[in-house]
């Protein structure tokens, strides 16, 4: 017991050895990968970052018009790279930065809000392959009728 607290006191005259984190930011690692961030204006919609990502936390939503929406779960994403790997245009459409994620509270809906959302785009891909299925449909119809 009286070693115990004679190495208590010793310690209250050393050299503090932890990180100041809170007030002090820690240094990220040589080879850190981040977020995931994406730029619209530069995307070519490819959708092969969704197909690559393991976890499935990047899914697009199809548009009726033809144009695609993107989405990237930060609590689901396992931070691989593989996405970006995938990308052909990495570093303009898609990228890792050194942005730490965020962590997740129950206000934020992470796990609903993102089943929501798969829900959606899969609908999404179905009513959109529905319609130009129709369209295609109507066109041949067209085209026939004026062979007659």
């Amino acid at each position: 017991m009286l070693k115990a607290v004679i190495q208590a006191f010793m310690n209250l005259f050393r050299p503090i050895h932890t990180a100041n984190y809170p007030a002090e930011p820690l240094p990220l690692p040589k080879a850190y990968r981040g977020l995931i961030e994406y730029s619209e204006a530069d995307c070519i919609f490819c959708d092969k970052c969704e197909k690559v990502c393991p976890p499935g936390a990047i899914i697009f939503y199809q548009h009726l018009n033809g144009s695609k929406e993107y989405r990237y779960n930060p609590w689901l994403c396992i931070y691989c790279g593989e996405c970006v790997r995938a990308c052909p245009k990495p570093e303009e459409a898609l990228w890792q930065s050194e942005t730490k994620p965020l962590c997740a509270g129950k206000e934020e809906g992470a796990n609903e809000a993102w089943f929501a959302w798969e829900d959606a785009c899969r609908t999404s891909r179905e009513e959109y392959a529905g319609a130009k299925k129709a369209a295609k449909a109507a066109k041949t119809a067209e085209s026939g009728k004026g062979k007659e």
